[in-house]
């Protein structure tokens, strides 16, 4: 049976990648940046980030400021991890960095955990050649 994800887990990734993205650029993450961030609104901001507390991937200070808990944290990882590579990936097949990156965005969802492994075990290997043979 094939499985793909809903929407709505695939918006709650893209929410969690957002949150880590922002934390490597600033101090401190509010819901009003997550919003500007991804063109949202911020009354969808504010329910988006009342469920990522209830599903315990983010906490949220009474100041406002949000924080990826240790399973949000490695979630948004996953996610981040896999769009730099295929994104990545796409560019050095001669795709336009704006698409790779808008078909990174969409694959980062849907590939398997088995999938993504083979894929990066194959440009591994492909970097290690291009390496070698460049020595």
């Amino acid at each position: 049976m094939n499985y793909q994800k809903h929407k709505s887990e695939e918006s709650v990734e893209d929410y969690l990648e957002t949150i880590l993205l922002l934390g490597k650029q600033m101090p401190q993450v509010r819901s009003v940046d997550v919003a500007n961030e991804l063109n949202y609104s911020k009354p969808s901001v504010s329910v988006a980030m009342k469920n990522l507390r209830q599903k315990h991937y983010v906490t949220v200070s009474d100041e406002g400021y949000i924080q990826l808990t240790e399973e949000g944290r490695a979630l948004a990882e996953t996610v981040y991890e896999r769009h730099s590579l295929i994104s990545g990936w796409l560019v050095s097949l001669g795709v336009n960095p704006e698409t790779a990156a808008e078909d990174a965005c969409r694959m980062e969802h849907d590939i398997s955990a088995e999938s993504f492994a083979a894929i990066k075990k194959c440009i591994s290997a492909l970097m290690e050649t291009g390496a070698a043979a460049a020595e």
